[in-house]
């Protein structure tokens, strides 16, 4: 998604986490924002206001002045888009939640609460400060004001602060209008392992990146997203996998569990899978395996709005004709050279004929919802 004229307040408060936020001020320029900085005394202690200034190319807010900071950002008609307070100290959380706004960053907080604009709040700090009940009691209060929390990594005895790509893709879902909200997207991704013995497997190169960069899209469009893959993204419901097996069984589960809006059949299944030999097979020596066929998962999703399949290889657009006569509203053909690369290049079959699409497999993703929304908006 293009934040190209959206403004991100980034509101810094005083964790040792204040220095990632060069990094994510970068992140949300990239994608087009406009990033003001704002920071409270304590962050000042942490990294200076002029690296911010830099990283923005626009002056750190310190201090709110007669100028009215809070009001020209977040007030009725301010010029924010959205406040980010990005990492957020115990401190300033509790600050919040109680409505005292004693530094520029609470003053930025109430004054953007009044206006119900979006809030988003990323906690940094000690995992026992994160776990302490008045902190989780004024992050559920916060929630039920309508702050978006996006939850620490808790690693090494500390709640860290959220991966940047994350923070940037909670930005772009609520600034997105959301107009997948209240739909729910599952997606199978990647490659399956099929065991040949003790040690080795068959598989194939599919890295799985045009099933996760689906999934972020859907996540950035308001979606409830699960995807079913062997990797864990940060977004929405992981479910992990290695087999075909393993993956139909977890269509099936959540496919029975509650209602499906649209069903993204992206991983590369295996077609195959050979009959299991226990222990090694001893190297050195030929050795022949028995493939046996697999059932297509894709044939699990009847009953849902909006099914989107792929097909790969030479035979491809006659196999997606195939496909849309059994039910399947779209179908994504490639070739082999896609498989594991940042690019690609698709062609999108619906009833109303194939559409060339390239670039990135996130460009890519974007085009593939695109087309959804304007032609078969569940």
């Amino acid at each position: 998604m293009d934040l190209s004229g959206k403004t991100v307040v980034l509101a810094v408060t005083g964790s040792i986490a204040a220095v990632e936020t060069i990094r994510l001020a970068h992140a949300l320029k990239r994608k087009g924002a406009v990033v003001q900085p704002v920071m409270s005394p304590a962050a000042c202690f942490i990294i200076h206001p002029d690296a911010l200034t830099y990283a923005c190319g626009r002056e750190t807010i310190t201090r709110i002045s007669g100028h009215v900071e809070h009001v020209i950002y977040c007030g009725d008609e301010g010029q924010g888009d959205l406040l980010l307070i990005a990492p957020c100290t115990a401190n300033t959380i509790s600050k919040i939640a109680c409505g005292i706004d004693d530094t520029p960053v609470t003053t930025f907080a109430t004054t953007a609460l009044g206006r119900k604009m979006p809030v988003i709040l990323v906690p940094a700090m000690h995992h026992a400060m994160f776990r302490h009940e008045m902190v989780m009691e004024n992050l559920e209060k916060l929630t039920h004001f309508g702050i978006t929390v996006v939850g620490p990594r808790i690693e090494e005895g500390k709640a860290k602060i959220a991966d940047s790509r994350d923070i940037v893709l909670w930005c772009e879902r609520l600034l997105s209008g959301m107009p997948l909200s209240g739909r729910r997207v599952v997606i199978t991704s990647g490659r399956c392992e099929e065991p040949v013995d003790d040690v080795r497997v068959l598989t194939t190169r599919s890295s799985g990146m045009i099933g996760k960069e689906l999934a972020f899209e859907a996540f950035r469009l308001g979606a409830e997203v699960t995807i079913i893959h062997r990797d864990t993204i940060g977004i929405g419901e992981n479910i992990p996998v290695t087999t075909a097996a393993s993956m139909g069984d977890a269509v099936k589960r959540i496919l029975s569990a509650q209602p499906v809006d649209i069903y993204i059949s992206a991983a590369a299944v295996s077609d195959f899978a050979p009959v299991r030999v226990e222990g090694k097979i001893p190297s050195g020596t030929d050795f022949s395996l028995r493939l046996l066929a697999l059932p297509k998962i894709l044939d699990l999703a009847e009953g849902i709005p909006l099914v989107v399949g792929f097909k790969l290889g030479e035979h491809a657009q006659e196999e997606a004709k195939d496909l849309l006569s059994r039910g399947v509203q779209i179908v994504l053909t490639n070739t082999a050279a896609n498989l594991g690369t940042r690019d690609g290049r698709y062609t999108l079959v619906d009833r109303s004929g194939p559409v060339e699409i390239a670039g990135t497999k996130e460009e890519i993703a974007a085009r593939v919802f695109g087309h959804i929304l304007e032609h078969h908006h569940p």
